[in-house]
């Protein structure tokens, strides 16, 4: 289990938090949701604990210490070693580097936009569109909310995110005008 563990994409933002400052996976998990909410729906208690348990054996992190608040249970502290340290900014260093295709599902999907016909590619499209922008909308406030309490650093995953969201926009747009054109033409059927 450990190796598999260290690869989650969770090793990043888990070793990134206790960077920050040391915590305990509870918060940690509190706190990583609060920062994107895309994130939000993909971590699970049980993996990030995983992913812990995994840093540990790793000597990636170490116990601090135990704290409790009231009546909750006692929570393990944990902080970064020096090795973690290290292995964060390697892998910083490596995934800033080096571009990667990232496969994900709109892709997967638009990928056999076709099968939908004109009015169908629109129709969804313009849905997407519209969901698209209120998500825009709703994400530029609460950076804009963010900004006034941390610094801008400490935000740029969601200002990187704006900004991709904004170009798929864009396209989506540009493509709808494409079909409503007809510069953007269907292969006729053949039955």
């Amino acid at each position: 289990m450990p190796r598999r563990a260290l690869d989650n994409p969770l090793v990043l933002a888990v070793l990134g938090l206790l960077l920050e400052a040391p915590s305990h996976p509870y918060q940690m998990l509190a706190e990583l949701r609060a920062r994107s909410e895309s994130r939000a729906k993909a971590i699970n208690r049980g993996t990030l604990y995983d992913v812990v348990e995994a840093l540990v054996a790793a000597e990636w992190l170490v116990p601090q210490g135990v704290e409790r608040s009231g009546n909750r249970p006692e929570r393990t502290v944990y902080t970064l070693t020096e090795v973690g340290r290290r292995e964060l900014i390697r892998r910083l260093d490596a995934q800033i580097r080096e571009p990667r295709r990232e496969f994900t599902e709109f892709l997967g999907a638009v990928t056999y936009l076709g099968a939908l016909g004109p009015d169908g590619a629109v129709d969804a499209l313009t849905a997407r569109a519209r969901r698209l922008s209120e998500r825009i909308e709703a994400d530029e406030a609460r950076l804009s909310a963010a900004l006034d309490t941390v610094p801008r650093l400490h935000v740029i995953e969601a200002e990187y995110a704006l900004h991709i969201a904004r170009a798929e926009l864009a396209w989506i747009e540009g493509l709808i005008g494409e079909i409503h054109a007809g510069s953007l033409t269907w292969p006729s059927r053949k039955d």
